[in-house]
Protein backbone atom coordinates (compact mmCIF):
# COMPACT_ATOMS: atom_id res chain seq x y z
CA UNK A 1 0.00 0.00 0.00
CA UNK A 2 1.40 3.55 -0.92
CA UNK A 3 0.03 6.72 1.06
CA UNK A 4 0.54 10.32 -0.29
CA UNK A 5 -0.70 13.34 1.73
CA UNK A 6 -0.34 16.23 0.16
CA UNK A 7 -1.23 19.78 1.85
CA UNK A 8 -1.46 22.95 -0.66
CA UNK A 9 -1.53 26.37 1.21
CA UNK A 10 -2.64 29.71 0.63
CA UNK A 11 -0.47 32.38 -0.53
CA UNK A 12 -1.90 34.50 2.97
CA UNK A 13 -2.19 31.42 4.77
CA UNK A 14 0.64 31.72 8.33
CA UNK A 15 3.30 28.89 8.36
CA UNK A 16 5.92 28.51 10.99
CA UNK A 17 9.16 25.89 10.84
CA UNK A 18 7.68 23.84 13.71
CA UNK A 19 4.25 23.35 12.72
CA UNK A 20 5.89 20.36 10.19
CA UNK A 21 8.62 18.57 11.94
CA UNK A 22 10.04 14.93 10.58
CA UNK A 23 11.46 12.09 12.73
CA UNK A 24 12.81 8.88 12.21
CA UNK A 25 9.26 7.45 13.00
CA UNK A 26 7.23 9.75 12.63
CA UNK A 27 6.03 13.16 10.89
CA UNK A 28 4.06 15.67 13.15
CA UNK A 29 2.19 18.69 11.92
CA UNK A 30 0.13 20.91 14.17
CA UNK A 31 -2.31 23.85 13.26
CA UNK A 32 -1.77 23.49 9.98
CA UNK A 33 -4.28 26.02 7.57
CA UNK A 34 -4.50 24.02 4.05
CA UNK A 35 -6.42 22.00 1.99
CA UNK A 36 -5.40 18.41 1.82
CA UNK A 37 -5.16 15.49 -0.87
CA UNK A 38 -5.27 11.86 1.11
CA UNK A 39 -4.23 9.65 -1.75
CA UNK A 40 -3.98 5.78 -1.04
CA UNK A 41 -3.10 2.88 -3.60
CA UNK A 42 -4.04 -0.82 -2.97
CA UNK A 43 -3.14 -3.70 -4.72
CA UNK A 44 -5.52 -6.80 -5.43
CA UNK A 45 -4.50 -8.66 -2.90
CA UNK A 46 -4.97 -6.10 0.02
CA UNK A 47 -8.97 -5.65 -1.32
CA UNK A 48 -12.14 -7.82 0.07
CA UNK A 49 -12.88 -10.63 -2.46
CA UNK A 50 -15.96 -9.60 -3.38
CA UNK A 51 -14.47 -6.05 -4.44
CA UNK A 52 -11.78 -7.96 -6.20
CA UNK A 53 -14.35 -9.79 -8.28
CA UNK A 54 -15.72 -7.37 -9.68
CA UNK A 55 -12.60 -5.32 -10.12
CA UNK A 56 -10.92 -8.38 -12.07
CA UNK A 57 -14.29 -7.87 -14.53
CA UNK A 58 -13.63 -4.26 -15.31
CA UNK A 59 -11.36 -2.42 -17.79
CA UNK A 60 -11.96 0.31 -15.78
CA UNK A 61 -14.09 1.74 -12.73
CA UNK A 62 -14.05 5.42 -11.93
CA UNK A 63 -16.29 6.65 -8.92
CA UNK A 64 -16.17 10.63 -8.79
CA UNK A 65 -18.33 11.96 -5.38
CA UNK A 66 -18.60 15.58 -4.20
CA UNK A 67 -20.33 16.90 -1.87
CA UNK A 68 -23.63 18.94 -1.90
CA UNK A 69 -21.96 21.47 0.44
CA UNK A 70 -19.98 24.50 -1.15
CA UNK A 71 -16.46 24.25 -1.36
CA UNK A 72 -13.15 25.97 -2.60
CA UNK A 73 -11.58 24.57 -5.84
CA UNK A 74 -8.06 25.76 -5.16
CA UNK A 75 -5.40 24.76 -7.63
CA UNK A 76 -4.31 22.20 -8.88
CA UNK A 77 -7.44 20.59 -7.47
CA UNK A 78 -9.96 23.05 -9.59
CA UNK A 79 -11.93 20.46 -11.49
CA UNK A 80 -15.84 19.92 -10.72
CA UNK A 81 -18.51 17.84 -10.89
CA UNK A 82 -22.64 17.98 -9.88
CA UNK A 83 -22.90 17.33 -6.34
CA UNK A 84 -23.23 13.23 -5.95
CA UNK A 85 -22.22 9.89 -7.03
CA UNK A 86 -20.68 9.66 -10.76
CA UNK A 87 -19.90 6.12 -11.57
CA UNK A 88 -17.26 5.38 -15.12
CA UNK A 89 -17.66 1.93 -16.20
CA UNK A 90 -16.11 -0.05 -19.03
CA UNK A 91 -16.34 -3.81 -18.79
CA UNK A 92 -13.61 -6.00 -19.43
CA UNK A 93 -15.49 -7.76 -22.19
CA UNK A 94 -17.20 -5.64 -25.00
CA UNK A 95 -20.35 -7.69 -24.60
CA UNK A 96 -20.03 -8.77 -20.71
CA UNK A 97 -22.94 -8.44 -18.57
CA UNK A 98 -21.61 -7.66 -15.07
CA UNK A 99 -24.54 -7.95 -12.71
CA UNK A 100 -21.85 -8.38 -9.77
CA UNK A 101 -20.90 -4.80 -10.44
CA UNK A 102 -24.80 -3.85 -9.38
CA UNK A 103 -24.91 -6.49 -6.41
CA UNK A 104 -21.74 -4.37 -5.18
CA UNK A 105 -23.17 -1.06 -5.80
CA UNK A 106 -26.40 -1.98 -3.97
CA UNK A 107 -24.06 -3.64 -1.11
CA UNK A 108 -22.27 -0.60 -0.48
CA UNK A 109 -24.24 2.57 -1.29
CA UNK A 110 -27.55 0.69 0.61
CA UNK A 111 -28.99 3.03 2.89
CA UNK A 112 -30.84 0.69 4.59
CA UNK A 113 -34.61 0.07 4.21
CA UNK A 114 -37.53 2.05 2.73
CA UNK A 115 -33.73 3.52 0.85
CA UNK A 116 -34.20 7.74 -0.16
CA UNK A 117 -30.98 7.32 -1.82
CA UNK A 118 -28.61 4.39 -2.93
CA UNK A 119 -28.33 2.97 -6.16
CA UNK A 120 -30.83 1.51 -7.94
CA UNK A 121 -29.23 -0.88 -10.33
CA UNK A 122 -30.10 -4.57 -11.96
CA UNK A 123 -27.86 -4.80 -14.80
CA UNK A 124 -25.03 -1.71 -16.30
CA UNK A 125 -26.40 -2.14 -19.49
CA UNK A 126 -30.16 -1.33 -18.27
CA UNK A 127 -29.72 1.25 -15.84
CA UNK A 128 -26.34 3.25 -16.67
CA UNK A 129 -26.22 5.43 -19.95
CA UNK A 130 -23.88 5.39 -22.91
CA UNK A 131 -21.59 9.10 -23.35
CA UNK A 132 -21.97 10.38 -26.67
CA UNK A 133 -18.70 9.63 -28.49
CA UNK A 134 -17.39 13.24 -30.14
CA UNK A 135 -13.73 12.16 -30.77
CA UNK A 136 -12.84 8.95 -32.20
CA UNK A 137 -9.28 10.04 -32.13
CA UNK A 138 -9.48 11.24 -28.25
CA UNK A 139 -12.01 9.11 -26.87
CA UNK A 140 -11.44 9.61 -22.96
CA UNK A 141 -14.80 8.32 -21.65
CA UNK A 142 -15.89 5.23 -20.25
CA UNK A 143 -18.14 3.55 -21.78
CA UNK A 144 -20.94 3.49 -19.35
CA UNK A 145 -21.66 6.34 -16.89
CA UNK A 146 -24.11 5.97 -13.87
CA UNK A 147 -25.26 8.87 -11.38
CA UNK A 148 -27.12 8.94 -8.34
CA UNK A 149 -27.69 11.39 -5.69
CA UNK A 150 -25.89 10.63 -2.33
CA UNK A 151 -25.49 13.08 0.38
CA UNK A 152 -23.58 11.34 2.51
CA UNK A 153 -20.75 8.44 2.25
CA UNK A 154 -21.87 6.88 5.30
CA UNK A 155 -23.06 3.53 3.60
CA UNK A 156 -19.75 3.58 2.35
CA UNK A 157 -17.89 4.12 5.50
CA UNK A 158 -19.80 1.29 7.17
CA UNK A 159 -19.02 -1.09 4.55
CA UNK A 160 -15.52 -0.02 4.65
CA UNK A 161 -15.41 -0.38 8.67
CA UNK A 162 -16.93 -4.32 7.77
CA UNK A 163 -15.40 -5.61 5.59
CA UNK A 164 -11.83 -4.00 5.26
CA UNK A 165 -10.69 -2.86 8.75
CA UNK A 166 -12.21 -5.67 10.32
CA UNK A 167 -10.13 -8.01 7.99
CA UNK A 168 -6.50 -6.36 9.41
CA UNK A 169 -4.83 -7.99 12.28
CA UNK A 170 -3.42 -4.43 13.03
CA UNK A 171 -4.01 -0.93 12.56
CA UNK A 172 -7.59 -1.58 13.19
CA UNK A 173 -8.13 1.42 14.42
CA UNK A 174 -6.36 3.44 12.50
CA UNK A 175 -8.79 2.01 9.44
CA UNK A 176 -11.65 3.33 11.09
CA UNK A 177 -10.46 6.75 11.72
CA UNK A 178 -9.26 7.06 7.92
CA UNK A 179 -12.90 5.87 6.67
CA UNK A 180 -14.76 7.89 9.53
CA UNK A 181 -12.67 10.60 8.05
CA UNK A 182 -14.74 10.38 4.45
CA UNK A 183 -18.07 11.68 5.92
CA UNK A 184 -16.20 15.17 5.90
CA UNK A 185 -14.33 15.51 2.77
CA UNK A 186 -15.84 17.53 -0.04
CA UNK A 187 -14.36 14.91 -2.78
CA UNK A 188 -13.56 11.43 -3.12
CA UNK A 189 -12.19 9.24 -6.68
CA UNK A 190 -11.75 5.56 -6.52
CA UNK A 191 -9.78 4.55 -9.62
CA UNK A 192 -9.04 0.94 -11.10
CA UNK A 193 -7.82 0.28 -14.81
CA UNK A 194 -6.78 -3.54 -15.93
CA UNK A 195 -3.59 -2.14 -16.81
CA UNK A 196 -1.78 -1.07 -13.64
CA UNK A 197 -4.36 -3.64 -11.38
CA UNK A 198 -4.06 -1.13 -8.93
CA UNK A 199 -7.12 0.77 -6.66
CA UNK A 200 -6.09 4.27 -6.05
CA UNK A 201 -8.85 6.47 -3.72
CA UNK A 202 -8.20 10.23 -3.31
CA UNK A 203 -9.94 12.26 -1.13
CA UNK A 204 -9.80 16.18 -1.38
CA UNK A 205 -11.11 18.46 1.97
CA UNK A 206 -10.91 21.75 0.32
CA UNK A 207 -10.49 23.80 3.76
CA UNK A 208 -8.82 22.89 7.29
CA UNK A 209 -10.85 21.61 10.07
CA UNK A 210 -11.33 24.50 12.65
CA UNK A 211 -7.81 25.00 14.55
CA UNK A 212 -6.29 23.53 11.42
CA UNK A 213 -4.45 20.35 10.90
CA UNK A 214 -3.06 18.27 13.43
CA UNK A 215 -1.84 14.79 13.07
CA UNK A 216 1.16 12.44 13.72
CA UNK A 217 1.73 10.24 10.82
CA UNK A 218 3.47 7.13 11.59
CA UNK A 219 6.33 5.05 9.88
CA UNK A 220 4.21 2.20 8.06
CA UNK A 221 5.06 -1.02 9.93
CA UNK A 222 5.40 -3.22 6.63
CA UNK A 223 8.30 -2.33 4.47
CA UNK A 224 6.17 -2.60 1.13
CA UNK A 225 4.08 0.28 2.72
CA UNK A 226 5.28 3.68 1.77
CA UNK A 227 4.12 7.01 2.96
CA UNK A 228 4.80 10.22 0.77
CA UNK A 229 4.21 13.66 2.76
CA UNK A 230 3.63 17.33 0.97
CA UNK A 231 3.41 20.74 2.09
CA UNK A 232 3.16 23.00 -0.86
CA UNK A 233 2.06 25.93 -2.27
CA UNK A 234 0.95 27.28 -5.81
CA UNK A 235 1.91 30.26 -7.92
CA UNK A 236 1.25 30.98 -12.07
CA UNK A 237 3.71 28.88 -14.04
CA UNK A 238 5.61 30.76 -17.07
CA UNK A 239 2.91 29.40 -19.33
CA UNK A 240 -0.50 30.59 -18.89
CA UNK A 241 -1.43 26.40 -19.50
CA UNK A 242 1.24 25.97 -16.24
CA UNK A 243 1.00 25.69 -12.74
CA UNK A 244 4.14 26.21 -11.08
CA UNK A 245 4.09 24.80 -7.56
CA UNK A 246 7.18 24.67 -4.52
CA UNK A 247 7.47 23.69 -1.10
CA UNK A 248 8.93 20.57 1.17
CA UNK A 249 8.73 16.52 0.68
CA UNK A 250 9.86 14.00 2.49
CA UNK A 251 8.85 9.80 2.94
CA UNK A 252 8.21 9.29 6.18
CA UNK A 253 10.64 6.69 8.18
CA UNK A 254 12.72 6.72 5.67
CA UNK A 255 14.50 10.76 4.77
CA UNK A 256 15.93 12.33 7.97
CA UNK A 257 14.58 16.06 7.19
CA UNK A 258 12.22 17.32 4.42
CA UNK A 259 13.47 18.89 1.48
CA UNK A 260 12.90 21.61 -0.46
CA UNK A 261 11.47 21.59 -3.86
CA UNK A 262 10.21 23.24 -6.89
CA UNK A 263 8.36 21.96 -10.25
CA UNK A 264 5.53 23.11 -12.50
CA UNK A 265 3.44 20.95 -15.02
CA UNK A 266 0.75 21.92 -17.42
CA UNK A 267 -2.37 21.46 -16.35
CA UNK A 268 -5.70 21.19 -17.79
CA UNK A 269 -8.29 22.53 -14.25
CA UNK A 270 -7.56 25.83 -13.60
CA UNK A 271 -9.99 28.04 -11.21
CA UNK A 272 -10.83 31.54 -11.96
CA UNK A 273 -10.90 34.68 -9.76
CA UNK A 274 -13.57 34.08 -6.50
CA UNK A 275 -16.00 36.75 -7.83
CA UNK A 276 -16.56 34.39 -11.14
CA UNK A 277 -18.97 32.75 -10.04
CA UNK A 278 -22.82 31.38 -10.97
CA UNK A 279 -25.85 30.34 -9.50
CA UNK A 280 -28.68 28.33 -10.75
CA UNK A 281 -32.73 28.63 -9.39
CA UNK A 282 -35.83 27.66 -11.16
CA UNK A 283 -38.45 30.33 -12.20
CA UNK A 284 -41.26 29.56 -10.08
CA UNK A 285 -44.53 28.40 -10.04
CA UNK A 286 -42.81 25.38 -11.71
CA UNK A 287 -45.77 23.61 -12.87
CA UNK A 288 -44.70 20.32 -15.14
CA UNK A 289 -42.48 22.76 -17.70
CA UNK A 290 -40.01 24.06 -15.04
CA UNK A 291 -37.24 26.39 -16.43
CA UNK A 292 -33.67 26.21 -15.39
CA UNK A 293 -31.87 30.10 -14.79
CA UNK A 294 -28.42 30.05 -14.14
CA UNK A 295 -26.85 33.07 -13.88
CA UNK A 296 -23.36 34.39 -14.47
CA UNK A 297 -21.17 37.13 -12.64
CA UNK A 298 -19.71 39.66 -15.11
CA UNK A 299 -16.68 38.72 -13.79
CA UNK A 300 -17.24 34.96 -15.10
CA UNK A 301 -18.06 36.51 -18.99
CA UNK A 302 -14.15 37.63 -19.18
CA UNK A 303 -12.36 35.65 -21.13
CA UNK A 304 -9.79 32.94 -19.10
CA UNK A 305 -6.47 33.80 -19.01
CA UNK A 306 -5.52 30.70 -21.42
CA UNK A 307 -2.92 31.31 -24.47
CA UNK A 308 -3.59 34.20 -27.12
CA UNK A 309 -4.39 31.70 -29.83
CA UNK A 310 -6.64 29.42 -28.18
CA UNK A 311 -10.30 29.51 -28.75
CA UNK A 312 -12.39 29.24 -26.01
CA UNK A 313 -16.33 29.30 -25.10
CA UNK A 314 -18.36 29.26 -21.98
CA UNK A 315 -20.08 25.69 -21.22
CA UNK A 316 -22.73 24.08 -18.76
CA UNK A 317 -22.50 20.21 -18.05
CA UNK A 318 -26.30 19.19 -16.54
CA UNK A 319 -26.87 16.01 -14.70
CA UNK A 320 -30.63 15.56 -14.55
CA UNK A 321 -32.08 12.52 -12.85
CA UNK A 322 -34.83 10.88 -14.73
CA UNK A 323 -37.47 12.65 -13.20
CA UNK A 324 -36.51 15.86 -14.73
CA UNK A 325 -35.90 15.49 -18.93
CA UNK A 326 -34.79 18.10 -21.92
CA UNK A 327 -36.62 17.59 -25.43
CA UNK A 328 -33.43 16.90 -27.37
CA UNK A 329 -35.34 18.35 -31.13
CA UNK A 330 -36.14 21.81 -28.53
CA UNK A 331 -33.08 22.42 -27.14
CA UNK A 332 -30.59 20.94 -30.27
CA UNK A 333 -32.48 23.53 -32.67
CA UNK A 334 -30.63 26.08 -34.73
CA UNK A 335 -33.22 28.67 -34.27
CA UNK A 336 -31.60 32.32 -33.68
CA UNK A 337 -34.18 33.17 -31.89
CA UNK A 338 -35.01 30.70 -29.58
CA UNK A 339 -30.99 30.71 -29.06
CA UNK A 340 -30.94 34.43 -28.43
CA UNK A 341 -34.06 34.62 -26.11
CA UNK A 342 -32.28 31.88 -23.61
CA UNK A 343 -28.77 32.81 -24.23
CA UNK A 344 -27.79 29.94 -25.47
CA UNK A 345 -25.33 29.06 -28.47
CA UNK A 346 -25.71 25.59 -29.17
CA UNK A 347 -26.23 22.04 -27.55
CA UNK A 348 -22.96 20.25 -27.88
CA UNK A 349 -23.86 16.70 -26.49
CA UNK A 350 -26.85 14.76 -25.19
CA UNK A 351 -26.74 11.31 -23.45
CA UNK A 352 -29.36 9.20 -21.68
CA UNK A 353 -32.85 8.67 -21.64
CA UNK A 354 -34.65 11.10 -23.79
CA UNK A 355 -37.98 10.03 -24.03
CA UNK A 356 -40.90 12.61 -24.44
CA UNK A 357 -43.47 10.43 -22.86
CA UNK A 358 -42.56 8.32 -20.45
CA UNK A 359 -43.76 8.71 -17.12
CA UNK A 360 -40.49 7.99 -14.50
CA UNK A 361 -41.89 4.75 -13.08
CA UNK A 362 -41.34 3.72 -16.75
CA UNK A 363 -38.09 4.46 -17.45
CA UNK A 364 -35.31 2.13 -16.87
CA UNK A 365 -31.79 4.50 -16.81
CA UNK A 366 -30.73 7.12 -14.00
CA UNK A 367 -31.54 10.16 -16.32
CA UNK A 368 -29.68 11.82 -18.65
CA UNK A 369 -26.24 14.77 -19.23
CA UNK A 370 -26.41 17.49 -21.58
CA UNK A 371 -23.93 19.82 -22.58
CA UNK A 372 -24.52 22.96 -23.95
CA UNK A 373 -22.52 25.76 -25.12
CA UNK A 374 -23.70 29.09 -23.59
CA UNK A 375 -23.89 32.60 -24.96
CA UNK A 376 -21.03 35.09 -24.36
CA UNK A 377 -22.27 39.09 -25.40
CA UNK A 378 -21.87 40.92 -22.82
CA UNK A 379 -25.02 41.95 -20.65
CA UNK A 380 -26.73 44.89 -19.95
CA UNK A 381 -24.54 47.60 -18.35
CA UNK A 382 -27.75 48.28 -15.79
CA UNK A 383 -28.04 44.46 -15.12
CA UNK A 384 -25.11 43.00 -12.47
CA UNK A 385 -25.69 39.37 -13.59
CA UNK A 386 -25.84 37.63 -17.44
CA UNK A 387 -28.45 34.68 -17.00
CA UNK A 388 -28.69 31.43 -19.40
CA UNK A 389 -32.15 29.64 -19.33
CA UNK A 390 -32.79 25.91 -20.61
CA UNK A 391 -36.37 25.05 -20.37
CA UNK A 392 -36.77 21.52 -19.06
CA UNK A 393 -39.65 18.93 -18.34
CA UNK A 394 -41.22 17.04 -15.69
CA UNK A 395 -42.00 12.88 -16.09
CA UNK A 396 -45.31 11.58 -14.70
CA UNK A 397 -43.94 10.73 -11.03
CA UNK A 398 -45.59 8.03 -8.46
CA UNK A 399 -48.75 9.36 -6.80
CA UNK A 400 -48.78 10.63 -2.82
CA UNK A 401 -50.56 11.42 0.33
CA UNK A 402 -50.12 15.08 0.14
CA UNK A 403 -50.34 15.29 -3.63
CA UNK A 404 -46.69 16.34 -4.37
CA UNK A 405 -43.26 14.98 -4.53
CA UNK A 406 -39.99 16.21 -5.05
CA UNK A 407 -37.13 16.30 -7.71
CA UNK A 408 -33.91 16.95 -6.40
CA UNK A 409 -31.60 18.42 -9.52
CA UNK A 410 -27.88 19.12 -8.76
CA UNK A 411 -26.07 22.27 -9.56
CA UNK A 412 -24.89 21.89 -13.17
CA UNK A 413 -20.95 22.87 -14.03
CA UNK A 414 -19.44 25.97 -15.16
CA UNK A 415 -16.68 25.81 -17.18
CA UNK A 416 -14.96 27.46 -19.85
CA UNK A 417 -13.30 25.77 -22.31
CA UNK A 418 -10.10 26.54 -24.15
CA UNK A 419 -8.57 25.09 -27.21
CA UNK A 420 -5.36 26.09 -28.72
CA UNK A 421 -4.73 24.62 -32.32
CA UNK A 422 -0.58 24.75 -31.62
CA UNK A 423 -0.80 24.48 -27.80
CA UNK A 424 1.16 22.32 -25.45
CA UNK A 425 0.06 18.98 -25.09
CA UNK A 426 -0.79 17.83 -21.38
CA UNK A 427 1.87 16.59 -19.97
CA UNK A 428 2.18 13.85 -16.74
CA UNK A 429 0.26 16.06 -13.66
CA UNK A 430 0.72 14.54 -10.62
CA UNK A 431 -2.23 15.84 -9.07
CA UNK A 432 -4.54 15.61 -12.40
CA UNK A 433 -8.69 14.58 -12.11
CA UNK A 434 -9.52 13.17 -14.72
CA UNK A 435 -12.63 11.22 -16.55
CA UNK A 436 -15.07 13.35 -15.06
CA UNK A 437 -17.73 12.82 -17.61
CA UNK A 438 -17.62 15.72 -19.08
CA UNK A 439 -13.66 16.55 -20.05
CA UNK A 440 -14.09 13.18 -22.16
CA UNK A 441 -16.15 15.06 -25.02
CA UNK A 442 -13.57 17.64 -25.74
CA UNK A 443 -9.62 17.11 -26.86
CA UNK A 444 -6.45 16.49 -24.80
CA UNK A 445 -5.17 19.81 -25.38
CA UNK A 446 -8.29 21.37 -24.11
CA UNK A 447 -8.05 23.90 -20.97
CA UNK A 448 -10.85 24.38 -18.22
CA UNK A 449 -11.55 27.25 -15.74
CA UNK A 450 -14.06 26.88 -13.48
CA UNK A 451 -16.58 29.16 -12.43
CA UNK A 452 -17.66 28.74 -8.41
CA UNK A 453 -20.79 28.58 -7.49
CA UNK A 454 -21.85 30.71 -5.00
CA UNK A 455 -25.00 28.66 -3.03
CA UNK A 456 -24.20 27.01 0.62
CA UNK A 457 -26.37 24.13 -1.35
CA UNK A 458 -25.75 22.78 -4.36
CA UNK A 459 -28.75 20.65 -4.85
CA UNK A 460 -32.73 22.31 -6.32
CA UNK A 461 -35.54 20.53 -5.35
CA UNK A 462 -38.61 20.98 -7.18
CA UNK A 463 -41.73 19.94 -6.20
CA UNK A 464 -43.97 18.14 -8.73
CA UNK A 465 -47.61 17.87 -8.62
CA UNK A 466 -49.30 14.19 -8.96
CA UNK A 467 -52.34 11.61 -8.34
CA UNK A 468 -53.20 12.46 -4.78
CA UNK A 469 -53.74 8.92 -3.15
CA UNK A 470 -56.07 10.48 -0.17
CA UNK A 471 -58.79 13.58 0.11
CA UNK A 472 -61.91 14.22 -0.55
CA UNK A 473 -64.75 14.68 -3.65
CA UNK A 474 -64.45 12.68 -6.39
CA UNK A 475 -61.40 13.41 -8.19
CA UNK A 476 -59.43 10.92 -5.47
CA UNK A 477 -57.19 8.24 -6.58
CA UNK A 478 -59.54 5.33 -5.69
CA UNK A 479 -62.40 7.19 -7.46
CA UNK A 480 -60.11 7.82 -10.57
CA UNK A 481 -59.16 3.96 -10.62
CA UNK A 482 -62.28 3.13 -10.26
CA UNK A 483 -63.69 5.39 -13.33
CA UNK A 484 -60.75 4.53 -15.69
CA UNK A 485 -61.83 0.66 -15.29
CA UNK A 486 -65.48 1.58 -16.00
CA UNK A 487 -64.39 3.51 -18.40
CA UNK A 488 -62.62 0.69 -19.77
CA UNK A 489 -65.26 -1.95 -19.61
CA UNK A 490 -67.84 0.51 -21.45
CA UNK A 491 -65.05 0.83 -24.32
CA UNK A 492 -64.99 -2.66 -24.54
CA UNK A 493 -68.48 -3.55 -24.16
CA UNK A 494 -69.97 -0.71 -26.69
CA UNK A 495 -66.66 -1.87 -29.67
CA UNK A 496 -68.19 -5.69 -28.95
CA UNK A 497 -71.68 -4.15 -29.10
CA UNK A 498 -70.56 -2.75 -32.72
CA UNK A 499 -69.19 -6.00 -33.99
CA UNK A 500 -72.15 -8.08 -33.10
CA UNK A 501 -74.19 -5.56 -35.17
CA UNK A 502 -71.69 -5.66 -38.19
CA UNK A 503 -71.82 -9.30 -38.06
CA UNK A 504 -75.53 -9.34 -37.32
CA UNK A 505 -76.42 -6.83 -40.14
CA UNK A 506 -74.29 -9.08 -42.71
CA UNK A 507 -76.19 -12.51 -42.09
CA UNK A 508 -79.37 -11.02 -42.56
CA UNK A 509 -78.17 -9.68 -46.05
CA UNK A 510 -77.02 -12.90 -47.16
CA UNK A 511 -80.23 -14.25 -46.36
CA UNK A 512 -82.31 -11.94 -48.21
CA UNK A 513 -80.27 -11.91 -51.41
CA UNK A 514 -82.16 -13.78 -54.11
CA UNK A 515 -80.27 -17.00 -56.06
CA UNK A 516 -80.50 -18.01 -59.21
CA UNK A 517 -81.02 -21.54 -60.23
CA UNK A 518 -77.37 -22.79 -61.52
CA UNK A 519 -76.18 -21.49 -58.22
CA UNK A 520 -74.90 -17.86 -58.80
CA UNK A 521 -76.03 -14.92 -57.12
CA UNK A 522 -78.00 -12.41 -58.86
CA UNK A 523 -76.72 -9.48 -59.71
CA UNK A 524 -77.88 -5.93 -61.18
Amino acid sequence: MKRRITFIQRPDAPFEADQAALTSKSLTIRNLDAAREDRITFGLDDLPQELRDVLQQSHELRFRWTTERSYDAVAPFASRVSPGLHIHYTPLAAEQSSEALCSLLRTVFSTGEGQEYGVDCLKPEDTFITPPLLSTRFAASASLQFYTQLPSLQPLVDFIKKSACSQRKVGDTECNERAASLLTADTVDIDYDSISHALTVSTIWANAPSGGWTEDIQKPSSGADQVEFGLLGTELGLEPQEIKMGGLLAVVGQDKKMKPTMFSFPSRHHPLPKEAGYTVSFSTPTGLHPTMAISISKAALERPPAPSDATCALHTYLTLPSSVFGDQYQLGTTDPLFLESHNLAALRAVSGETDLEAPDWAVERWGSNWLFELATWSPDPAQSNFTATIPLHLRYLDPSESGYQTANVPWPVAFWACTAEDGTKMGVNPFDRTNLGWDGLFGPRTMFYQLHPESEHLIESVEVPVLKLTGQGMFKAKNIELGTCVAILLGFLWVLWRLVRVAWSSGISSEKRPVRSDGHDKKD
